[in-house]
């Protein structure tokens, strides 16, 4: 084997080597997007059930402080 194809070998050696390394890098990048989206997802669940439940509190409070007028009668 001549001087010129071992450097060649060596080359793409390295380059399969650093490509086997970003494909590691990616997919391990990938999770985390994943694994983040659905902590994501979550949170914005219990933020939409937290939300419905304070809103309901704070309709409670204003009924609860409005006084119904001497003329209303529940149907």
């Amino acid at each position: 084997m001549s001087d010129n194809d071992s450097q060649l070998e060596e080359r793409l050696e390295k380059i399969e080597t650093h490509l086997a390394h970003l494909e590691r890098m990616y997919d391990e990048l990938n999770q985390v997007v994943v694994e983040q989206a659905k902590t994501i997802h979550h949170m914005r669940t219990q933020e939409q059930r937290l939300s419905a439940t304070i809103e309901g509190l704070e309709l409670e409070r204003i009924r609860s402080t409005n006084p119904k007028p001497p003329h209303y009668s529940p149907i």
